[in-house]
């Protein structure tokens, strides 16, 4: 891959390499992290506004460094995704599951056929409260699965970008945690795993640090 200087501390040149990165979010959601602050806004910019050209797209970005809870992580996606304000819970027909089923159209465009969620900071919250996290990424990504392997309706294809420090990929490495498993409610088979048939969440853990190393 070919986009960073070979300086460790300097911003990216835009060399292509975010249609690489594009495609590796066709069958994957992505934890892409760093340990230095410029290159992941870098990052996170330069791809949001290669995704936000494609057609029949929606971006979803999320500042996670104002998401500390519930609530504040509502009161975002809220904002993104246009629908009725919803309870501070995950489940439940009025719950943040629900709203991420939702989709929205216009009369002067079709319907979109991509939604990227791009988390900035999303360590943020992982260090606050890790399992509130791990809930928010099983719903993302149990209702993205949900879509694609369980539903008639027409399929919105929905990826999350998780951009973050190290602790991202740290927690990534935990057998347990959601980017590697279901959440387990403890009654029996995970809930997204009986719904969709798929065994794990797909997430690939991306470092980019190795952008540019060729």
């Amino acid at each position: 891959m070919s986009a960073l200087t070979r300086h460790t501390d300097s911003a990216f040149r835009a060399l292509d390499w975010e249609p690489e990165v594009t495609q590796l979010l066709d069958e994957h959601h992505l934890v892409a992290w760093s340990s230095v602050a410029r290159r992941r806004v870098q990052f996170a910019t330069c791809l949001t506004h290669f995704l936000s050209l494609q057609p029949d797209t929606e971006i979803c970005t999320l500042y996670g460094r104002f998401i500390t809870d519930l609530d504040s992580f509502c009161h975002q996606i809220e904002r993104v995704i246009p629908a009725p304000s919803i309870k501070r819970q995950i489940d439940g027909s009025d719950g943040l599951v629900s709203l991420l089923r939702s989709r929205h159209s216009l009369r002067v465009r079709r319907a979109s056929r991509f939604r990227y969620y791009v988390w900035n900071d999303a360590d943020v919250l992982l260090k606050r409260d890790h399992r509130l996290f791990g809930r928010i990424v099983d719903a993302i990504a149990g209702v993205a699965a949900e879509a694609e392997y369980a539903s008639d309706e027409l399929l919105l294809v929905q990826r999350a970008v998780f951009v973050g420090g190290p602790m991202l990929d740290l927690y990534a490495e935990n057998s347990t945690g959601q980017f590697r498993a279901w959440y387990d409610d403890g009654l029996g088979e995970p809930f997204w795993q009986m719904v969709t048939g798929i065994q794990a969440p797909p997430m690939l853990r991306y470092q980019v640090d190795l952008l540019g190393q060729g």
